[in-house]
């Protein structure tokens, strides 16, 4: 059973989808079942159930709002992908709190100096698990925010919380 609890957050509800400790999805939305949909056929035919306290990940969300950045590190998670995917989430999750990097920048982090940035920016596209693994940390090189799954003002405010521009989250 996928279990989800919805977490207020100062930019809206933070859905958590969790499958025996590790978080295989989160989104900024107060449905679940828009995260649990882009899940794979196999976790989905476990069945979602809403309401539950998913302890060791909601307290990381409730520390990172108070101000502890790193929080989110410590919570495991798993989530699809061809090697190379997995390679740029994982160099994603590297990238600290208070700092961004190019989708290029990325690549060249996950070891993949070839690969363009395209595949960087269909990473972070693809990603399921927002905030924990930190695609709002990536910005296009020719400036700007670039895109975010859900919505730049979602990426601005992630941003400035984590460059210390907002202070007591909650």
């Amino acid at each position: 059973m996928i279990a989800a609890q919805i977490l207020p957050t100062p930019v809206g509800p933070l859905a958590l989808l969790s499958r025996e400790g590790t978080l295989v999805a989160a989104g900024f939305t107060a449905d679940p079942t828009e995260m649990f949909v882009r899940l794979t056929p196999a976790l989905q035919a476990e069945g979602l159930e809403v309401g539950a306290d998913l302890g060791a990940a909601s307290e990381a969300v409730r520390a990172y709002l108070d101000g502890d950045l790193a929080a989110l590190d410590a919570v495991p998670v798993s989530q699809p992908g061809t090697p190379t995917r997995r390679r740029l989430h994982e160099a994603l999750r590297e990238v600290k709190p208070g700092t961004t990097v190019s989708y290029a920048e990325l690549a060249e982090r996950a070891g993949l100096p070839r690969t363009a940035a395209r595949a960087a920016g269909s990473a972070c596209s693809q990603n399921l698990i927002a905030s924990f693994v930190p695609c709002h940390r990536v910005l296009p090189s020719g400036g700007g925010y670039g895109g975010y799954y859900y919505g730049v003002p979602v990426k601005e405010w992630l941003l400035a919380h984590e460059s210390g521009q907002i202070i007591n989250a909650l």
